[in-house]
C-alpha cells in the first residue's frame, strides 16, 4: 500500500484546476496558448502519476529528493505565470473599449507591421505598447517553463521513478472526517515522571547553591524530544515552588543573545515592553525587580556553551534572595556544566520505560476508538515501544498518526513501513518523517509552510490559519464551509497529530517542538527561512534564490543591511516580521528596505 500522497499533488491539483479555468482557457485561445498550455497540463499529470514512488525513493535517494524540490520550484513558476496571465486578461478587458476606439482608423501600413510583428507563442491582435512588452516578456518565461518540464519529465525515467497504486487522488483537498477532539485538556497529562519530578523539585528546593551567589542552577539534561520541557513546567507550575516570587520562563534556543534574553525575563516578569537596547540599562531594571526576592526562573532549550555569556547574563541575579533557583533544560552535558550547577549537579533524564511510553502511545491513539477493537494487541504493544525507543514525543506523534487510521491493515501497513530502517537524517527521528508522509496532501502543504517560524516560537492559530489562506493553502470545498472555518480545522487536525502544541509560557499560543520544526524545513525545501534576531550570524546565512517564504525576528529598528540575504531572492510570496513572544513594542523598517527591496517582490502574498 503506497504512502501518502506527497504535498506536491495538492500543489498540482491546484493547478490542473487553474488550466482549465474558463477565464484561463478564453485569454489562451485569443492569444494562441491554448498548445502550450495543454502540454503543460499532460506532462504534470504524467510526473504526478509518479509522486508516491518518488516520495518513498527520496528518503533513500538525495538525487530524487533535489527531482522533487525543483519540480516544487517549477510548480510555483507555472502558478505565478498563470497569475500574470490572469492579470493580463483583467487589464485588457479594462482598457479594451479604449483600444478598439483608438485603432479604428488605423492604418494599412500599420496592419502590415502587425504582419511582420509576429511573437512566438502569442498573437498580436492586442496591438499596444503595454501588450507588446507583456508578450515579449511572457515568451521567454513560457520557453523557460516549457524547457525546464520537459527536463524534469526526462529525468523520472533516469530514476526509474514509476506510478505505484495509480496516481495522488484529486480528492486529497478533503478534510479527515473525525469526531470532533481536542488535545489541550490532555496536553499535561505526564507519564512516568513521578519519581523525576520529585527530584527535579528537590533540587529546586534546596538551599545550596553557588558561594558567590544567592542562586542556583538545575540543569535538566536529555536528547532531544525526551520531555525536558514537559518535566521543567510540571515542576514550575507545582504547588510546592509557590513562595518563589516573582517567576519566569524564557525560551533561549540555539542563539544565546544576552540582551534579548535579559528584556525577555525583564518583560515575563513585569508584563511590560521593554525597548531599551543598552545591557547595562535592562541589567540595572532587572537587578531592581529581584533585589531581595526568591525568584523562579526557567531557562528553556539552552545550546551555548560560551562561559563568558553566561557570566553577563548570571549578573543580575546576584541579588536575589538565598534559595532563588534557574532551572535549565538542554541537550548537552557541556552546557549543564558551564552554567556552573553548584554541588547539587545537573539532572540527567532517562528514557521511558516501556510501559509508561505505551500509556502515552495510548492516550494519543485511542482517542476516539476501542483499544479492545485492535486484533493482536500484545503484539502491537511490543512494537510500538520498540519503535518510540522510550521518547515521548516519539510515542506521542505515532500515537496522533494511528489515531486517524482505521482497521487494522492500515496500522500494520505504517508499522511495517521501510522508513523505520532509515538513519536519523538531519536529527529528524524516523517516527517524524512517518508522520509527516501519512498526513493527508492538504495538510502537509500547511506544515511545511511552517517552516517559516523561528524555533520556540509562540504563534497564534488565528495568524496561522490566515497565512495559509494568504498563501493559497486552503481549499474551498462544496460544502460551503468559509476559508477560514475550513483553515481551523486544518490546524485541530494537525494539533490532534501533535504536530502543533500548546505554548507553555502562554496558553492562548501554540508552538512547534525542534524536532518537529526541523521536519518542517525538510518538508519545505528550500523554500522557506527565518532570519534569526543575531546579525552575526545571519552574515553566515545562505538563502536559496527558490525562496518563497521569509520571516525575521524584527528589532526595534530594521535597516536594509539586516536583509542583505535576499540580494538575489526575488520570487518571495511571504514577507513577514516577527516579534518575540514577550515584546510587544512597535518596529520599524528602513525607508529603503521599502522603496528597494520590497518593490521587487512582485509576487507577494502576505506582507506583515
Amino acid at each position: 500500500m503506497p504512502i501518502g500522497e506527497l504535498f506536491l499533488s495538492a500543489f498540482l491539483q491546484v493547478l490542473f484546476q487553474r488550466l482549465m479555468s474558463p477565464d484561463l482557457l478564453q485569454f489562451a485561445r485569443r492569444e494562441g496558448l491554448r498548445p502550450t498550455l495543454k502540454k503543460w497540463e499532460r506532462k504534470l499529470k504524467i510526473i504526478e502519476s509518479v509522486l508516491n514512488d518518488a516520495e518513498e525513493k527520496q528518503l533513500t535517494d538525495s538525487n530524487v529528493k533535489m527531482w522533487l524540490d525543483d519540480l516544487q520550484d517549477l510548480a510555483y513558476d507555472v502558478e505565478d505565470i498563470l497569475d500574470e496571465f490572469a492579470t493580463e486578461a483583467r487589464r485588457r478587458k479594462l482598457v479594451m473599449p479604449t483600444h478598439d476606439h483608438h485603432h479604428q482608423g488605423a492604418s494599412s501600413s500599420t496592419n502590415k507591421v502587425r504582419g511582420v510583428f509576429t511573437a512566438c507563442c502569442f498573437n498580436t491582435s492586442n496591438w499596444s505598447p503595454t501588450a507588446i512588452k507583456f508578450n515579449i516578456s511572457m515568451n521567454s518565461k513560457i520557453n523557460a517553463i516549457t524547457s525546464r518540464m520537459e527536463e524534469l519529465y526526462n529525468q523520472k525515467s533516469d530514476f526509474g521513478l514509476k506510478e505505484i497504486g495509480g496516481k495522488a487522488s484529486s480528492t486529497s483537498t478533503a478534510a479527515v472526517v473525525r469526531p470532533p477532539t481536542t488535545c489541550l485538556p490532555t496536553e499535561f497529562a505526564v507519564y512516568g515522571r513521578d519519581e523525576e519530578k520529585a527530584k527535579v523539585l528537590e533540587m529546586v528546593l534546596s538551599h545550596e547553591g553557588p558561594s558567590d551567589a544567592n542562586f542556583g542552577v538545575v540543569p535538566i539534561v536529555g536528547m532531544g524530544g525526551l520531555g525536558k520541557t514537559t518535566l521543567a513546567r510540571e515542576v514550575y507550575n507545582d504547588q510546592a515552588v509557590n513562595d518563589f516570587e516573582p517567576k519566569a520562563w524564557v525560551c533561549v534556543s540555539d542563539v544565546f543573545d544576552v540582551l534579548g534574553i535579559s528584556k525577555a525575563i525583564l518583560e515575563s516578569i513585569t508584563s511590560k515592553s521593554c525597548d531599551l537596547k543598552d545591557l547595562n540599562q535592562v541589567q540595572l531594571q532587572l537587578k531592581d525587580v529581584l533585589v531581595g526576592k526568591k525568584f523562579l526562573l526557567v531557562l528553556d532549550d539552552v545550546w551555548s556553551k560560551d562561559y563568558n555569556l553566561w557570566e553577563t547574563l548570571r549578573s543580575p541575579f546576584k541579588v536575589g534572595a538565598p534559595g532563588s533557583k534557574i532551572i535549565v533544560t538542554t541537550r548537552s552535558a557541556e552546557v549543564a556544566l558551564t552554567m556552573g550547577p553548584g554541588p547539587v549537579g545537573y539532572y540527567n533524564l532517562k528514557l521511558l520505560s516501556d510501559e509508561d511510553c505505551w500509556s502515552v502511545f495510548k492516550k494519543h491513539a485511542f482517542q476516539n476508538s476501542d483499544i479492545n477493537a485492535i486484533r493482536n494487541l500484545e503484539l502491537i504493544r511490543d512494537r510500538v515501544v520498540q519503535k518510540c525507543r522510550g521518547l515521548p514525543l516519539a510515542a506521542r506523534t505515532l500515537g496522533g498518526l494511528l489515531c486517524s487510521k482505521q482497521g487494522d491493515d492500515e496500522w500494520e501497513d505504517i508499522l511495517n513501513s521501510a522508513i523505520w530502517d532509515l538513519s536519523d537524517e538531519n536529527g529528524i527521528l524516523p517516527v517524524l518523517k512517518l508522520s509527516y508522509h501519512h498526513l493527508p496532501s492538504h495538510l502537509k502543504r500547511c506544515f511545511a509552510f511552517c517552516a517559516i517560524m523561528p524555533k520556540d516560537y509562540d504563534f497564534n492559530k488565528k495568524d496561522l490559519v490566515l497565512l495559509w489562506m494568504a498563501e493559497g493553502l486552503i481549499q474551498k470545498r462544496n460544502d460551503n464551509k468559509q476559508l477560514e472555518e475550513l483553515g481551523g480545522r486544518y490546524f485541530n487536525e494537525l494539533l490532534s497529530r501533535s504536530i502543533f502544541q500548546q505554548s507553555v509560557s502562554n496558553v492562548s499560543k501554540f508552538v512547534m517542538h525542534d524536532l518537529i520544526n526541523d521536519l518542517a524545513q525538510w518538508a519545505s525545501g528550500k523554500t522557506s527561512f527565518s532570519l534569526e534576531a543575531n546579525d552575526e550570524k545571519n552574515k553566515h546565512m545562505k538563502m536559496s534564490e527558490k525562496a518563497r517564504h521569509f520571516s525575521f525576528i524584527s528589532t526595534h529598528y530594521n535597516d536594509k543591511a539586516k536583509f542583505e540575504v535576499l540580494r538575489k531572492v526575488e520570487r518571495l510570496r511571504t514577507f513577514l516580521a516577527i516579534t518575540p513572544s514577550n515584546n510587544y513594542y512597535i518596529f520599524y523598517i528602513s525607508v529603503m528596505v521599502l522603496s528597494d527591496l520590497l518593490l521587487k517582490f512582485k509576487k507577494l502574498r502576505a506582507l506583515s
